[in-house]
Formats: structure tokens, sequence, C-alpha cells
């Protein structure tokens, strides 16, 4: 019901900045809070950042804070993740997650989203 697509990954320097970019399906795009996620090679996935549906409300992880951004353009369909001062880190693959109330209930718990992207690749060399 919901296919979502991210963008904008690759590989940068420790300091620099990436922006990643999740482009949703559908006419419904408003109805879902979104979420980020990350994975590195063997570790579990973790909870980057949200946001709720009109983009009034976000959440960071605390690893984040400061340094992260996630905003969302619903005429667009999109939601992205404005990264700066990367840190080696913050490599891992990176997905964009679509739920509905995921915001209200438990921003940072995966069971709250429904719809997942196939995640795109952030390097972060030293």
């Amino acid at each position: 019901q919901v296919q979502l697509a991210e963008s904008g990954g690759g590989l940068v320097q420790a300091g620099g900045s990436l922006r990643l970019s999740c482009a949703a399906s559908g006419r419904t795009f408003s109805s879902y809070d979104m979420g980020w996620f990350r994975q590195a090679p063997g570790k579990e996935r973790e909870f980057v950042a949200a946001i709720s549906n009109r983009g009034r409300i976000t959440v960071y992880a605390d690893s984040v804070k400061g340094r992260f951004t996630i905003s969302r353009d619903n005429a667009k369909n999109t939601v992205d993740l404005q990264m700066n001062s990367l840190e080696t880190g913050d490599t891992a693959v990176y997905t964009c997650a679509a739920g509905r109330n995921a915001v209200l209930r438990e921003p940072s718990t995966p069971t709250a989203y429904d719809y997942w992207g196939q995640g795109t690749q952030v390097t972060v060399s030293s």
C-alpha cells in the first residue's frame, strides 16, 4: 500500500555532511508518521529520528541530537534526513519507515512502523 525509496547515501569524510531523502508512493503520505533507522554490520537496527504526519513533532536518538535533522514535505511525498558533523560511527544502512501514529506511540521501536524502504548505504571514513 505504501512504497518507500531512499536515496542520497554515499561515502563522506568524518566531519562532512549528507542529505538522505525518502520518497513515498500514494496519496495518503500525510496520514503516516515517518522514521529513520540504521543498521551497521554485526549490530542491531537502531532508531535515528522520527517525525509526525504533519511535521509538527520530531524525535531523535541521543546519539544524533544536534547533528541530524529530520524534515518532510507532504506536497512532494518526501522525508529527508540532514546529517551534519558525521562520524565513523554513523556508518550504516539507513532505512526509512512509515507507521500510523508511530510518534505518539513508540517512535523508537521498529514494530510501530508498517512499511519499510530498501535502505541506502552511508559510509563515513576517517
